[in-house]
């Protein structure tokens, strides 16, 4: 299943790289990109490098993810040359123009993994989306042809920001404005469109701890199956939020028997509503995640 919570890591972090294995998150991502420097880019790679290899994949606690720098960077290259022999469980791809940078992406991979030994395919991609004016309108695109490695969906609000030359990315009501809303909205349903995880951005006021869960839960709500924190203390709340409640898990339950008692009915009587098929496939769904997140 994939992960709730996606932590991001400073690469050139040696305190903060030391302490990543306690936060309780259900990924890291060890970030090449924006919190590290131009000037110490090479040394936050050896250090991820070396992060990776102390944790070959049948030791790790949670899975290993890398943001690299832009396709159309040199930095791209020789991050994946410094990191692949560590073989993470994926890459985050930054400012993502569309597919066909999945999969420009994946041809390197396919090459850096057979020069390292690695399975074909075993790193996943999990392409930022909206990170460029181009971006959104190719958001379509990757359910009509989901790229190979695909591993879900993000979106980000800042860079776009920076794109399109927005001075705020929030409404004069706190909200995220009109054209933020709308790229989130595609996101999540080309995510699904494309049978592949729907992971929201985070929430930048790391000590608003009520702000994010509420955020989180209405993610959650609207179809999201995880979220990127930027600190720590977010991870506890992003994994609360994202694991069913005994409450939903005890209703899935009485679902799920509602429909077995009808003996293969279509529709069933509930509480004085009437469910049907989307509504068993919904109990069900909630059932399984409960399963895999001990919350059962």
């Amino acid at each position: 299943m994939s992960p709730r919570s996606y932590l991001f890591i400073p690469g050139d972090s040696d305190k903060k790289l030391a302490k990543a294995d306690g936060a309780g998150a259900d990924a890291l991502i060890l970030d090449l990109e924006d919190a590290v420097a131009p000037a110490n880019k090479a040394a936050a790679r050896g250090k991820v490098a070396a992060f990776l290899a102390e944790r070959p994949a049948d030791k790790r606690t949670c899975a290993l993810w890398v943001r690299i720098n832009p396709l159309d960077t040199s930095a791209a290259l020789a991050d994946l040359a410094a990191i692949v022999a560590g073989a993470p469980d994926g890459i985050m791809l930054p400012k993502a123009n569309g597919p066909a940078d999945v999969v420009k992406l994946g041809h390197y991979l396919d090459a850096l993994e057979a020069g390292a030994g690695l399975p074909p395919g075993a790193i996943g991609i999990l392409p930022v989306a909206t990170e460029t004016a181009i971006a959104p309108f190719r958001l379509g695109a990757y359910a009509e042809a989901p790229p190979p490695r695909l591993s879900g969906l993000t979106w980000g609000a800042e860079d776009l920001s920076a794109a399109i030359g927005a001075s705020t990315n929030l409404g004069e009501d706190g909200r995220w404005a009109l054209t933020f809303r709308m790229v989130r909205s595609m996101m999540l349903l080309a995510a699904h469109a494309a049978g592949v995880a729907a992971i929201e951005t985070l929430y930048v006021d790391f000590r608003d701890d009520a702000g994010l869960a509420a955020s989180c839960r209405a993610a959650r709500a609207e179809g999201f199956s995880g979220r990127i924190a930027i600190h720590p203390a977010q991870v506890p709340v992003i994994n609360a939020a994202f694991t069913p409640s005994e409450e939903e898990v005890a209703f899935a339950r009485r679902v799920v028997q509602a429909f077995a008692d009808a003996g293969g009915a279509g529709t069933v009587g509930m509480d004085g509503k009437m469910l049907d098929m989307p509504h068993l496939k919904q109990a069900r769904q909630v059932l399984v995640a409960a399963e895999v997140r001990g919350a059962s």
